[in-house]
Protein backbone atom coordinates (compact mmCIF):
# COMPACT_ATOMS: atom_id res chain seq x y z
CA UNK A 1 0.00 0.00 0.00
CA UNK A 2 2.70 2.11 0.98
CA UNK A 3 3.80 2.41 -2.81
CA UNK A 4 0.41 3.79 -4.14
CA UNK A 5 1.78 7.28 -3.79
CA UNK A 6 4.83 8.31 -5.25
CA UNK A 7 7.03 11.48 -5.55
CA UNK A 8 6.88 13.03 -9.18
CA UNK A 9 8.20 13.34 -11.37
CA UNK A 10 7.65 10.53 -13.41
CA UNK A 11 7.81 10.29 -17.04
CA UNK A 12 5.74 7.36 -18.09
CA UNK A 13 3.00 8.06 -15.35
CA UNK A 14 -0.54 9.05 -17.64
CA UNK A 15 -2.16 12.57 -16.49
CA UNK A 16 -5.16 12.45 -14.92
CA UNK A 17 -6.54 15.66 -15.82
CA UNK A 18 -9.64 16.98 -13.65
CA UNK A 19 -12.23 19.34 -15.44
CA UNK A 20 -15.11 21.08 -12.86
CA UNK A 21 -18.34 19.02 -13.53
CA UNK A 22 -20.80 20.99 -16.01
CA UNK A 23 -17.96 22.78 -17.83
CA UNK A 24 -18.23 23.52 -21.50
CA UNK A 25 -14.92 21.45 -23.02
CA UNK A 26 -13.71 24.50 -24.82
CA UNK A 27 -13.90 26.20 -20.95
CA UNK A 28 -12.12 23.06 -19.34
CA UNK A 29 -8.58 24.35 -19.44
CA UNK A 30 -7.68 21.22 -22.09
CA UNK A 31 -5.28 23.24 -24.69
CA UNK A 32 -4.50 20.17 -26.67
CA UNK A 33 -6.39 19.81 -29.83
CA UNK A 34 -6.11 16.09 -30.33
CA UNK A 35 -8.04 15.81 -27.09
CA UNK A 36 -10.54 17.95 -27.17
CA UNK A 37 -11.77 16.44 -30.33
CA UNK A 38 -11.35 12.99 -28.57
CA UNK A 39 -13.49 14.31 -25.86
CA UNK A 40 -16.16 15.51 -28.46
CA UNK A 41 -16.28 12.37 -30.47
CA UNK A 42 -16.65 10.45 -27.63
CA UNK A 43 -19.87 12.38 -25.98
CA UNK A 44 -18.00 12.81 -23.24
CA UNK A 45 -20.15 15.13 -20.84
CA UNK A 46 -18.25 16.98 -17.63
CA UNK A 47 -20.35 15.26 -15.08
CA UNK A 48 -19.09 14.54 -11.37
CA UNK A 49 -17.75 10.52 -11.52
CA UNK A 50 -17.34 10.57 -15.14
CA UNK A 51 -14.00 9.80 -16.78
CA UNK A 52 -13.11 9.54 -20.39
CA UNK A 53 -9.50 7.65 -21.46
CA UNK A 54 -7.80 9.72 -24.31
CA UNK A 55 -5.76 7.30 -27.07
CA UNK A 56 -2.14 8.53 -28.30
CA UNK A 57 -0.71 7.83 -31.60
CA UNK A 58 0.37 4.50 -30.97
CA UNK A 59 -3.35 3.32 -28.90
CA UNK A 60 -1.79 4.02 -25.62
CA UNK A 61 -3.04 6.47 -22.97
CA UNK A 62 -1.98 9.83 -23.26
CA UNK A 63 -4.58 11.10 -20.61
CA UNK A 64 -7.57 10.13 -18.36
CA UNK A 65 -10.23 13.12 -18.18
CA UNK A 66 -12.88 13.28 -15.23
CA UNK A 67 -15.08 15.58 -14.43
CA UNK A 68 -14.47 16.91 -10.43
CA UNK A 69 -16.46 18.96 -8.55
CA UNK A 70 -15.18 23.64 -8.64
CA UNK A 71 -13.92 22.73 -5.52
CA UNK A 72 -12.16 19.64 -5.08
CA UNK A 73 -12.51 17.17 -2.15
CA UNK A 74 -10.39 14.60 -0.16
CA UNK A 75 -12.39 11.94 -2.56
CA UNK A 76 -12.39 13.87 -5.72
CA UNK A 77 -10.71 11.52 -8.24
CA UNK A 78 -10.98 8.53 -5.39
CA UNK A 79 -13.64 6.96 -8.24
CA UNK A 80 -10.58 6.76 -10.66
CA UNK A 81 -8.56 3.66 -9.28
CA UNK A 82 -11.55 0.67 -9.60
CA UNK A 83 -11.65 2.17 -13.34
CA UNK A 84 -8.63 2.73 -14.56
CA UNK A 85 -5.96 0.18 -15.96
CA UNK A 86 -2.97 -1.06 -14.31
CA UNK A 87 -0.26 1.82 -14.74
CA UNK A 88 1.40 5.11 -13.11
CA UNK A 89 -0.49 8.08 -12.87
CA UNK A 90 -0.39 11.91 -12.33
CA UNK A 91 -2.37 14.42 -11.21
CA UNK A 92 -2.49 17.35 -13.75
CA UNK A 93 -4.55 19.43 -12.46
CA UNK A 94 -4.27 23.69 -11.27
CA UNK A 95 -5.04 22.67 -7.60
CA UNK A 96 -2.98 23.66 -4.54
CA UNK A 97 -0.15 21.19 -2.65
CA UNK A 98 -3.03 20.97 0.26
CA UNK A 99 -6.01 20.28 -2.73
CA UNK A 100 -3.92 17.40 -4.45
CA UNK A 101 -2.73 16.06 -1.00
CA UNK A 102 -6.30 15.46 0.17
CA UNK A 103 -6.93 13.86 -3.64
CA UNK A 104 -3.78 11.63 -3.63
CA UNK A 105 -5.31 10.32 -0.12
CA UNK A 106 -8.37 9.18 -1.38
CA UNK A 107 -7.19 7.77 -4.74
CA UNK A 108 -5.05 5.84 -2.00
CA UNK A 109 -8.21 5.11 0.28
CA UNK A 110 -9.86 4.07 -2.45
CA UNK A 111 -7.13 1.30 -3.48
CA UNK A 112 -8.04 -0.45 0.07
CA UNK A 113 -9.19 -3.78 -0.43
CA UNK A 114 -10.31 -6.23 2.78
CA UNK A 115 -8.50 -9.71 1.48
CA UNK A 116 -7.69 -11.46 4.73
CA UNK A 117 -9.91 -14.32 3.95
CA UNK A 118 -10.86 -13.35 0.08
CA UNK A 119 -8.16 -13.44 -2.77
CA UNK A 120 -9.01 -11.07 -5.45
CA UNK A 121 -7.29 -10.05 -8.36
CA UNK A 122 -5.27 -6.98 -8.20
CA UNK A 123 -4.22 -4.55 -10.10
CA UNK A 124 -1.07 -2.28 -9.76
CA UNK A 125 -1.80 1.20 -9.55
CA UNK A 126 -0.06 4.44 -8.67
CA UNK A 127 -0.39 7.79 -8.42
CA UNK A 128 2.80 9.91 -8.91
CA UNK A 129 2.16 13.74 -7.15
CA UNK A 130 4.56 16.62 -7.34
CA UNK A 131 7.22 17.41 -5.05
CA UNK A 132 5.62 20.28 -2.65
CA UNK A 133 2.82 17.18 -1.87
CA UNK A 134 4.34 15.63 1.31
CA UNK A 135 4.36 12.16 -0.11
CA UNK A 136 5.38 10.42 3.04
CA UNK A 137 2.36 12.35 5.04
CA UNK A 138 -0.31 10.92 2.48
CA UNK A 139 1.15 7.68 3.17
CA UNK A 140 0.88 7.68 6.89
CA UNK A 141 -2.56 8.96 6.77
CA UNK A 142 -3.82 6.12 4.03
CA UNK A 143 -2.23 3.51 6.21
CA UNK A 144 -3.45 4.70 9.61
CA UNK A 145 -6.94 4.74 7.91
CA UNK A 146 -6.08 1.56 6.18
CA UNK A 147 -5.47 0.14 10.25
CA UNK A 148 -8.62 1.49 11.49
CA UNK A 149 -11.18 -0.44 8.51
CA UNK A 150 -8.78 -4.13 8.65
CA UNK A 151 -9.14 -3.99 12.66
CA UNK A 152 -13.11 -2.95 12.32
CA UNK A 153 -13.56 -5.48 9.46
CA UNK A 154 -11.89 -9.01 11.13
CA UNK A 155 -14.42 -10.94 12.57
CA UNK A 156 -14.71 -11.63 16.29
CA UNK A 157 -13.21 -14.70 15.98
CA UNK A 158 -9.57 -13.41 14.92
CA UNK A 159 -10.35 -10.07 16.89
CA UNK A 160 -10.59 -10.98 20.60
CA UNK A 161 -9.35 -9.20 23.28
CA UNK A 162 -5.99 -10.48 23.31
CA UNK A 163 -6.12 -9.86 19.42
CA UNK A 164 -6.85 -6.03 19.78
CA UNK A 165 -3.99 -5.93 22.49
CA UNK A 166 -1.32 -7.53 20.29
CA UNK A 167 -2.43 -4.89 17.37
CA UNK A 168 -1.31 -2.06 20.52
CA UNK A 169 1.49 -4.23 21.15
CA UNK A 170 2.90 -4.51 17.46
CA UNK A 171 2.23 -0.35 17.31
CA UNK A 172 4.29 0.12 20.32
CA UNK A 173 7.57 -2.35 18.52
CA UNK A 174 6.64 -0.04 15.74
CA UNK A 175 6.92 3.52 17.04
CA UNK A 176 9.11 2.80 19.85
CA UNK A 177 6.30 3.26 22.63
CA UNK A 178 5.76 1.35 25.63
CA UNK A 179 3.55 -1.24 26.23
CA UNK A 180 1.29 -2.36 29.00
CA UNK A 181 -1.58 -4.91 29.90
CA UNK A 182 -3.40 -5.93 32.90
CA UNK A 183 -5.47 -9.80 31.73
CA UNK A 184 -8.79 -11.04 33.73
CA UNK A 185 -8.83 -10.77 37.21
CA UNK A 186 -5.92 -9.15 38.08
CA UNK A 187 -8.03 -5.87 36.53
CA UNK A 188 -9.51 -6.22 40.16
CA UNK A 189 -6.49 -5.37 42.11
CA UNK A 190 -5.13 -2.65 39.96
CA UNK A 191 -8.35 -0.96 39.76
CA UNK A 192 -10.49 -1.55 36.70
CA UNK A 193 -13.53 -3.52 38.19
CA UNK A 194 -16.12 -2.05 35.81
CA UNK A 195 -13.68 -3.72 32.92
CA UNK A 196 -13.65 -6.80 34.43
CA UNK A 197 -17.45 -6.75 35.62
CA UNK A 198 -18.71 -6.31 31.55
CA UNK A 199 -15.84 -9.08 30.20
CA UNK A 200 -15.81 -11.83 33.03
CA UNK A 201 -19.02 -14.04 30.74
CA UNK A 202 -16.44 -14.23 28.53
CA UNK A 203 -14.04 -17.41 27.55
CA UNK A 204 -11.36 -14.06 26.28
CA UNK A 205 -10.44 -12.26 29.74
CA UNK A 206 -10.83 -8.77 29.23
CA UNK A 207 -7.67 -6.15 29.54
CA UNK A 208 -6.72 -3.18 29.81
CA UNK A 209 -4.22 -1.86 27.20
CA UNK A 210 -2.12 0.68 27.52
CA UNK A 211 0.59 2.36 25.01
CA UNK A 212 3.08 5.83 26.39
CA UNK A 213 4.87 7.35 23.39
CA UNK A 214 6.75 10.89 23.84
CA UNK A 215 8.91 13.41 25.45
CA UNK A 216 7.22 13.52 29.09
CA UNK A 217 8.11 17.15 29.10
CA UNK A 218 5.71 17.45 26.18
CA UNK A 219 1.86 18.07 26.99
CA UNK A 220 0.37 15.08 27.66
CA UNK A 221 -2.62 14.01 25.65
CA UNK A 222 -4.90 11.03 26.06
CA UNK A 223 -6.20 8.89 23.73
CA UNK A 224 -8.77 6.25 25.03
CA UNK A 225 -10.79 3.59 22.89
CA UNK A 226 -13.84 1.45 23.56
CA UNK A 227 -13.15 -1.81 22.81
CA UNK A 228 -15.61 -4.36 22.85
CA UNK A 229 -14.89 -6.97 20.28
CA UNK A 230 -17.82 -8.81 20.32
CA UNK A 231 -21.61 -7.57 21.40
CA UNK A 232 -24.34 -9.61 22.21
CA UNK A 233 -25.67 -7.31 24.28
CA UNK A 234 -25.01 -9.52 27.56
CA UNK A 235 -28.23 -10.46 29.29
CA UNK A 236 -30.29 -8.59 27.54
CA UNK A 237 -29.70 -9.78 24.42
CA UNK A 238 -29.67 -8.28 21.01
CA UNK A 239 -31.90 -9.71 18.17
CA UNK A 240 -30.03 -11.58 15.38
CA UNK A 241 -30.32 -8.63 12.98
CA UNK A 242 -28.85 -5.55 16.00
CA UNK A 243 -26.32 -8.32 16.65
CA UNK A 244 -24.95 -8.81 13.13
CA UNK A 245 -22.19 -6.31 12.92
CA UNK A 246 -21.31 -6.36 16.48
CA UNK A 247 -17.52 -7.17 15.05
CA UNK A 248 -17.34 -3.44 14.76
CA UNK A 249 -17.82 -2.65 18.76
CA UNK A 250 -14.28 -1.96 18.86
CA UNK A 251 -14.31 0.60 16.40
CA UNK A 252 -13.85 3.15 18.93
CA UNK A 253 -10.47 1.30 20.19
CA UNK A 254 -9.79 1.09 16.39
CA UNK A 255 -10.02 4.65 15.87
CA UNK A 256 -8.25 5.42 19.07
CA UNK A 257 -5.40 3.18 17.68
CA UNK A 258 -4.94 4.36 13.95
CA UNK A 259 -5.05 7.95 15.25
CA UNK A 260 -2.14 7.09 18.08
CA UNK A 261 -0.22 5.53 14.82
CA UNK A 262 -1.00 8.79 12.92
CA UNK A 263 0.64 11.03 15.78
CA UNK A 264 3.59 9.01 16.16
CA UNK A 265 4.29 8.64 12.57
CA UNK A 266 3.69 12.42 11.99
CA UNK A 267 5.87 13.01 15.53
CA UNK A 268 3.80 15.09 16.85
CA UNK A 269 5.51 16.99 20.46
CA UNK A 270 3.18 15.09 22.92
CA UNK A 271 3.30 12.85 25.42
CA UNK A 272 0.97 10.39 23.92
CA UNK A 273 -1.38 7.97 26.09
CA UNK A 274 -3.33 5.65 24.47
CA UNK A 275 -5.96 3.54 26.69
CA UNK A 276 -8.33 0.61 25.77
CA UNK A 277 -10.77 -1.41 27.47
CA UNK A 278 -10.81 -4.46 25.22
CA UNK A 279 -13.80 -7.19 26.41
CA UNK A 280 -16.43 -9.10 25.05
CA UNK A 281 -20.05 -8.53 26.46
CA UNK A 282 -20.81 -12.40 26.29
CA UNK A 283 -23.43 -14.71 28.25
CA UNK A 284 -22.36 -17.31 31.07
CA UNK A 285 -23.47 -18.23 34.38
CA UNK A 286 -21.31 -15.40 35.53
CA UNK A 287 -22.32 -12.64 33.41
CA UNK A 288 -23.38 -9.40 34.88
CA UNK A 289 -27.06 -8.98 35.30
CA UNK A 290 -29.52 -6.06 35.02
CA UNK A 291 -30.41 -4.52 38.63
CA UNK A 292 -26.67 -5.34 39.44
CA UNK A 293 -25.00 -2.64 41.25
CA UNK A 294 -20.64 -2.04 39.89
CA UNK A 295 -18.01 -0.31 41.49
CA UNK A 296 -15.67 1.86 39.03
CA UNK A 297 -11.96 2.69 39.86
CA UNK A 298 -12.83 6.22 41.67
CA UNK A 299 -15.72 4.07 43.42
CA UNK A 300 -18.61 5.35 41.66
CA UNK A 301 -21.70 3.01 42.45
CA UNK A 302 -23.45 2.01 38.58
CA UNK A 303 -26.45 0.72 38.82
CA UNK A 304 -26.84 -1.79 35.61
CA UNK A 305 -30.23 -1.04 33.90
CA UNK A 306 -29.36 -2.76 30.90
CA UNK A 307 -26.38 -5.15 29.82
CA UNK A 308 -26.46 -3.86 26.27
CA UNK A 309 -25.15 -0.16 27.45
CA UNK A 310 -22.04 -1.70 28.57
CA UNK A 311 -19.49 0.52 26.54
CA UNK A 312 -20.02 3.12 29.18
CA UNK A 313 -19.36 1.23 31.96
CA UNK A 314 -16.15 0.00 30.49
CA UNK A 315 -14.99 3.72 29.97
CA UNK A 316 -16.13 4.48 33.41
CA UNK A 317 -12.85 2.89 34.50
CA UNK A 318 -10.77 4.11 31.82
CA UNK A 319 -11.39 7.86 31.85
CA UNK A 320 -10.48 7.63 35.83
CA UNK A 321 -7.60 6.27 34.83
CA UNK A 322 -7.21 9.10 32.02
CA UNK A 323 -7.36 11.93 33.85
CA UNK A 324 -5.20 10.77 37.08
CA UNK A 325 -2.36 12.69 35.42
CA UNK A 326 -3.75 15.61 34.62
CA UNK A 327 -3.75 15.60 30.92
CA UNK A 328 -4.13 18.53 28.45
CA UNK A 329 -6.42 16.70 26.56
CA UNK A 330 -8.26 13.27 26.89
CA UNK A 331 -10.27 12.16 23.61
CA UNK A 332 -12.39 9.20 23.87
CA UNK A 333 -13.91 7.40 20.33
CA UNK A 334 -16.70 4.96 20.86
CA UNK A 335 -19.21 2.89 19.01
CA UNK A 336 -21.50 3.97 21.57
CA UNK A 337 -25.49 4.67 20.83
CA UNK A 338 -28.00 3.97 18.12
CA UNK A 339 -29.46 7.13 19.31
CA UNK A 340 -26.74 9.15 18.00
CA UNK A 341 -26.76 7.07 14.41
CA UNK A 342 -30.70 8.25 14.65
CA UNK A 343 -30.23 11.51 14.96
CA UNK A 344 -27.46 11.98 12.92
CA UNK A 345 -27.27 8.54 10.71
CA UNK A 346 -23.85 6.33 9.77
CA UNK A 347 -21.72 8.88 8.29
CA UNK A 348 -21.32 11.76 10.98
CA UNK A 349 -20.34 11.24 14.45
CA UNK A 350 -21.57 13.27 17.14
CA UNK A 351 -19.38 15.39 19.24
CA UNK A 352 -19.70 16.14 22.76
CA UNK A 353 -17.30 18.32 24.64
CA UNK A 354 -16.42 20.08 28.11
CA UNK A 355 -14.48 22.76 26.65
CA UNK A 356 -16.08 25.22 24.00
CA UNK A 357 -13.12 26.45 23.09
CA UNK A 358 -12.23 22.85 21.45
CA UNK A 359 -15.19 21.89 20.49
CA UNK A 360 -15.03 24.96 18.28
CA UNK A 361 -11.75 24.09 16.82
CA UNK A 362 -13.02 20.46 15.62
CA UNK A 363 -15.88 22.04 14.20
CA UNK A 364 -13.63 24.07 12.17
CA UNK A 365 -11.17 21.14 11.48
CA UNK A 366 -14.09 19.42 10.07
CA UNK A 367 -14.77 21.74 7.80
CA UNK A 368 -11.57 22.41 6.09
CA UNK A 369 -11.03 18.64 5.54
CA UNK A 370 -14.00 17.69 4.95
CA UNK A 371 -15.01 15.17 7.23
CA UNK A 372 -17.71 15.53 9.02
CA UNK A 373 -18.97 15.91 12.56
CA UNK A 374 -21.40 17.48 14.73
CA UNK A 375 -21.93 18.64 18.18
CA UNK A 376 -24.70 18.09 20.40
CA UNK A 377 -25.31 19.41 23.98
CA UNK A 378 -23.89 18.09 26.98
CA UNK A 379 -27.41 19.13 28.28
CA UNK A 380 -27.74 19.34 32.13
CA UNK A 381 -31.67 19.01 32.62
CA UNK A 382 -30.59 15.51 31.60
CA UNK A 383 -28.43 14.54 34.11
CA UNK A 384 -31.93 13.51 36.24
CA UNK A 385 -32.38 10.80 34.16
CA UNK A 386 -29.22 8.94 34.70
CA UNK A 387 -29.87 10.01 38.81
CA UNK A 388 -31.48 6.73 40.79
CA UNK A 389 -32.23 5.96 44.08
CA UNK A 390 -30.06 2.97 44.94
CA UNK A 391 -26.66 4.27 43.20
CA UNK A 392 -24.48 7.23 42.04
CA UNK A 393 -25.71 6.77 38.76
CA UNK A 394 -27.58 3.92 36.43
CA UNK A 395 -25.93 2.91 32.71
CA UNK A 396 -28.97 3.23 30.77
CA UNK A 397 -31.67 5.40 31.53
CA UNK A 398 -35.64 4.44 31.35
CA UNK A 399 -36.74 7.24 29.45
CA UNK A 400 -35.76 5.90 25.86
CA UNK A 401 -34.80 9.88 24.71
CA UNK A 402 -32.36 11.66 24.10
CA UNK A 403 -30.05 8.26 24.69
CA UNK A 404 -26.49 9.72 22.89
CA UNK A 405 -26.46 12.61 25.38
CA UNK A 406 -27.58 11.15 28.72
CA UNK A 407 -24.65 8.55 27.43
CA UNK A 408 -22.33 11.28 26.92
CA UNK A 409 -23.52 12.99 30.68
CA UNK A 410 -22.55 9.21 32.24
CA UNK A 411 -19.02 9.69 30.73
CA UNK A 412 -18.94 13.42 31.91
CA UNK A 413 -19.11 12.06 35.18
CA UNK A 414 -15.75 9.97 34.96
CA UNK A 415 -13.77 12.99 33.86
CA UNK A 416 -11.88 14.87 36.46
CA UNK A 417 -12.88 18.37 36.69
CA UNK A 418 -11.54 20.96 34.92
CA UNK A 419 -9.68 18.38 32.53
CA UNK A 420 -10.81 19.00 28.50
CA UNK A 421 -12.26 16.12 27.04
CA UNK A 422 -13.72 15.30 23.54
CA UNK A 423 -16.41 11.97 23.26
CA UNK A 424 -17.06 11.18 19.68
CA UNK A 425 -20.20 8.24 19.21
CA UNK A 426 -19.92 7.22 15.77
CA UNK A 427 -20.52 4.36 13.57
CA UNK A 428 -17.22 3.05 12.16
CA UNK A 429 -19.12 1.73 9.60
CA UNK A 430 -20.17 2.44 6.24
CA UNK A 431 -23.45 1.40 4.88
CA UNK A 432 -22.96 1.71 1.25
CA UNK A 433 -19.68 1.58 -0.93
CA UNK A 434 -18.89 5.06 -2.50
CA UNK A 435 -15.49 6.31 -3.86
CA UNK A 436 -12.79 6.04 -2.14
CA UNK A 437 -15.12 4.62 1.42
CA UNK A 438 -15.90 1.10 0.65
CA UNK A 439 -19.12 -0.82 2.55
CA UNK A 440 -17.44 -1.91 5.80
CA UNK A 441 -15.39 -0.56 8.72
CA UNK A 442 -14.60 3.18 8.52
CA UNK A 443 -12.20 5.99 10.40
CA UNK A 444 -14.48 8.94 10.75
CA UNK A 445 -13.44 12.04 11.93
CA UNK A 446 -9.93 11.22 11.95
CA UNK A 447 -8.79 13.26 9.30
CA UNK A 448 -10.61 15.73 11.49
CA UNK A 449 -9.73 15.59 14.86
CA UNK A 450 -5.40 15.12 13.78
CA UNK A 451 -6.25 18.56 12.17
CA UNK A 452 -7.39 20.18 15.35
CA UNK A 453 -4.32 17.86 17.25
CA UNK A 454 -1.49 19.20 14.40
CA UNK A 455 -2.69 22.88 14.76
CA UNK A 456 -2.55 22.94 18.33
CA UNK A 457 0.79 20.84 18.85
CA UNK A 458 2.31 21.38 15.07
CA UNK A 459 5.46 18.40 14.63
CA UNK A 460 8.82 20.02 14.20
CA UNK A 461 9.47 21.45 10.67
Amino acid sequence: MDDVVIEGPCPQAVPIVPIPEDAELGDSGIEDARALRWLEAAGFQARRGHLCPVPDEDGGLACVVTATSPAPGPFAIAHLPARLPAGTYRLHAPWTSEQAESAALGFALATYRFDRYKQRESRRIRLAVDAPCRVERIRNFASSIHLVRDLINTPAQDMMPADLSAAVRELAEETGGQFAEIVGDDLLGEGYPAVHAVGRASAHAPRFVELLWGDPAHPELVLVGKGVCFDSGGLDLKSAQNMRLMKKDMGGAAHAIGLARLIMRERLPVRLRLMIAAVENAVSANAYRPGDIIRARNGAAIEIDNTDAEGRVILSDVLCAASAGRPELIVDFATLTGAARVALGPDVPAMFSNDDHVAERLARASRDTGDPLWRLPLHPGYEEFIDTPVADVVNSPTTGLGGAITAALFLQRFVGDGIPWVHFDLMAWNTRTRPGRPEGGEAMGLRAVYRYLEERWPPPA
